[in-house]
């Protein structure tokens, strides 16, 4: 995401004499625009398809992350056990019952 530092910084004042201008703006760019007070970044204003697709790679970054440290830390196995294991669960399961593993 970028950000234009002489257009996507607004003061307080800015956004209550402007509001519509203010979000006109961030649905126009795609970019965030800042809210400052007293000349410090105080808020960032961000459209709801941006925040969502945010949220989107944030989570998959978590969960990139997490599978990485399980692999670091061995807590892997060999996909063909982990396939003969669910094939023998499929054997298991009497007919017209659920597989354990979707209950």
């Amino acid at each position: 995401m970028t950000i234009s530092l002489t257009e996507d910084f607004k003061t307080l004042a800015e956004l209550k004499k402007q509001p519509e201008e203010v979000l006109r703006q961030v649905h126009k760019t795609g970019r965030p625009v800042v809210i400052t007070v007293d000349g410090k970044p105080d808020v960032v204003i961000l459209d709801a398809a941006t925040c969502e697709r945010k949220l989107r790679a944030a989570n998959l970054a978590r969960l990139l992350a997490e599978g990485e440290a399980a692999i670091r830390a061995g807590g892997t196995r060999p996909a063909e056990e982990v396939f003969e294991e669910l094939l023998r669960a499929d054997k298991e399961v009497p007919r017209g019952g659920r597989s354990p593993r979707t209950r």
